[in-house]
């Protein structure tokens, strides 16, 4: 292990040097072999970005929680790491879609709890966790109609440049991915991080992953939204780590009108759990 541990560590298990890297306020996300089996969800983490995570804000043997599991990718980074992770979601599917990805890590059920439930209603059947650490359904652009942008590079294993427009979470009303309005998107997410806030241990921390994206064809601040829903729940925000995705492909999505951002990074917020106010 590089640098010196020190014995005063109360969060993690990184020597100083490994925390420092940590707190650079960008990363490059990283893939690895094991993403391929991911990318039958429509917007899967990538395991190494999570480890990066779950390596800063936990301990060996702690319990990792994601309120929108999906494909099971911080079940994995938490098993990998000596870590159990805990995971709710709507859909079936993606629970055998996780599990099959479990299966040929060599986990066991002993190693993980993946439930099939609603984060709104249901989340404390989780119990009580160490760090949370989710990327929820961004609203409802995953049905966005327009299709000439849109390749499938999935089989070749690897992210999409972009959404498909027709590959979406489920129809179920509670999705957060179902939501009429933005303001209902926000609502929804504020009481899974108000179960989220009850279940997380005393100066723990809890990161939401997400990038800006547009409402109705404008451009919106949903990290600074998001920010104001989670502060409003109890939680202390301490900063923004920016993923860069460079991978991803440029779209001439405004020329030669207008100019239009291409989204090549998510932004990774960190809050800690503080009194409720």
């Amino acid at each position: 292990m590089e640098g010196k541990y020190d014995k005063r560590n109360q969060l993690n298990d990184l020597t100083g040097k490994e925390w420092l890297l940590l707190t650079k306020s960008f990363w490059m996300s990283e893939k690895c072999a094991d993403d391929k089996a991911a990318f039958g969800h429509p917007a899967p983490f990538l395991i190494r970005d999570i480890e990066k995570l779950i390596s800063m804000f936990t301990k060996k043997g702690m319990r990792v929680l994601d309120p929108f599991m999906g494909s099971g990718t911080t079940a994995l980074a938490a098993y990998n790491l000596g870590r159990f992770g805990i995971g709710m979601d709507l859909s079936e599917e993606y629970r055998r879609l996780a599990l099959g990805r479990f299966a040929e890590k060599g986990m066991s059920e002993a190693d993980y709890c993946y439930l099939v439930g609603d984060s709104t209603l249901e989340l404390a059947k989780a119990g009580s966790v160490d760090y949370i650490v989710t990327s929820p359904p961004y609203h409802n652009i995953l049905k966005n109609n327009s299709k000439g942008i849109r390749n499938d590079n999935s089989g070749k294993g690897y992210r999409n440049g972009a959404r498909q427009g027709v590959e979406y979470y489920s129809d179920l009303p509670n999705d957060l991915g179902n939501q009429k309005t933005y303001n209902d998107f926000l609502a929804l997410l504020g009481r899974v991080m108000d179960g989220c806030f009850a279940l997380l241990k005393e100066k723990k921390y809890c990161t939401i992953i997400i990038s800006d994206f547009t409402v109705d064809k404008k451009e919106v601040c949903v990290q600074g939204d998001v920010v104001a829903l989670m502060r409003q729940a109890g939680f202390e925000f301490v900063g923004t780590t920016v993923l860069l995705q460079d991978n991803k492909p440029l779209y001439p999505f405004g020329y030669p009108y207008s100019y239009k951002i291409n989204h090549m990074h998510q932004n990774i917020l960190n809050f800690r759990k503080g009194a409720r106010t």
